[in-house]
């Protein structure tokens, strides 16, 4: 690894300052566990081969393209080449071969995505650009490629289409019902490929500070001098760790319908990781290599997602999770535990008796 000039796409490049680069790196080695193992329970969920098969063949790519041609600026040497230096250094580091299409489209809300079925594109809104400073976007930019390292273009193409044309899609021989479970079970998926993108973004940034900068920014705007990183983790802490089982269920809710994870936790998840023996151990050049990938088993996986879950169940300070702990080590009392938790859906506390003068249990 080194910070040697590299020649791209017929330009020569450098990196503006010294990075790390992770020839052959696969995506295996930043993906998050719970992103792998969302992934492949939507492959088997029922009817999504379906509406998978149908989708790849009609959605209109070559529209997608025309589209951005013509109604967005694509990104070169000559128009945003500051976003091509960076797009050209995070393909660079993160030995992406392709470097893909750019596009930053009229948008005032700060976002950025990474779609396409053949060839990933990748879009940014001019709300972003006009948000963050160079090292901030620099993880933007690292976040999208790594989606597209890790093939993450094409699902999010389908969850795109689904939910912005879904009275499009009635023909698919399936009910609206399981239309909605592919869609939800695709946003619980998405959710949890940002935490994987936002540690490839660590990656080719490799500035926390900035990393932590952005998401402070995308939550806040642009008044840094107003936020306070500590500060911006310590609400993570406090809403995972606050209320009782009534907000565990109502967090669960807020974010059903969200294609992204709350900023906060975004933020508190990528901090875990770069204090991580595992982070330190990628930029220390010892990873998974691509070359490998194949003499990978789905086993392995399930049981790097089964043991992250587990370890999240066992050191979260969210109640239903704490409940979940519990149960699983066997302790006594739940059933009392479980009562006091949703006694507030009832409008009783611990103290009252059955409501509407029912008689109690025996």
């Amino acid at each position: 690894m080194s910070d040697d000039r590299h020649e791209q796409a017929g330009h020569e490049r450098v990196p503006g300052r010294h990075r790390s680069r992770f020839p052959g790196i696969s995506s295996r080695a930043y993906e998050h566990p719970a992103d792998r193992s969302a992934l492949v329970a939507l492959r088997k969920l029922t009817g999504f081969d379906t509406v998978f098969k149908a989708l790849s063949g009609l959605l209109p790519e070559r529209s997608l393209k025309l589209l951005f041609l013509s109604d967005s600026v694509r990104v070169s040497d000559r128009q945003f080449a500051h976003l091509s230096d960076m797009l050209r250094d995070a393909c660079y580091i993160l030995d992406l071969e392709k470097v893909p299409a750019m596009y930053v489209t009229q948008d005032p809300k700060p976002n950025a995505m990474c779609i396409g079925l053949d060839e990933p594109v990748i879009v940014v809104t001019t709300g972003l650009v006009e948000l963050l400073d160079e090292e901030e976007m620099r993880a933007v930019v690292g976040h999208e490629v790594g989606h597209a390292l890790s093939g993450h273009s094409v699902y999010r193409t389908v969850l795109l289409f689904l939910t912005s044309l879904a009275l499009k899609v009635a023909w698919i021989p399936l009910g609206n019902v399981a239309i909605m479970a592919i869609v939800t079970a695709l946003r619980e998926w998405f959710r949890k490929s940002e935490l994987s993108a936002d540690r490839a973004g660590l990656l080719v940034g490799q500035d926390l500070r900035a990393s932590m900068r952005g998401l402070m920014k995308i939550a806040g705007g642009n008044h840094l001098h107003e936020m306070n990183v500590d500060a911006f983790l310590e609400q993570a802490e406090e809403y995972e760790a606050g209320g009782d089982l009534r907000d565990s269920v109502l967090k669960i809710l807020n974010v059903l319908p969200r294609s992204h994870p709350f900023t906060t936790i975004r933020a508190a998840e990528l901090k875990k990781w770069a204090d991580s023996r595992d982070f330190q151990r990628i930029m220390d050049g010892h990873y998974p290599r691509r070359e490998e990938d194949k003499d990978t088993r789905v086993g392995e996986s399930f049981r790097q997602s089964a043991a992250s879950y587990a370890d999240e169940v066992r050191t979260s300070k969210d109640p239903l999770m704490k409940l979940v702990s519990d149960l699983a080590d066997g302790a006594g009392g739940l059933g009392g535990r479980v009562k006091r938790g949703f006694n507030g859906f009832t409008g009783q506390s611990p103290k009252d008796g059955p409501a509407n003068g029912a008689p109690a249990e025996g």
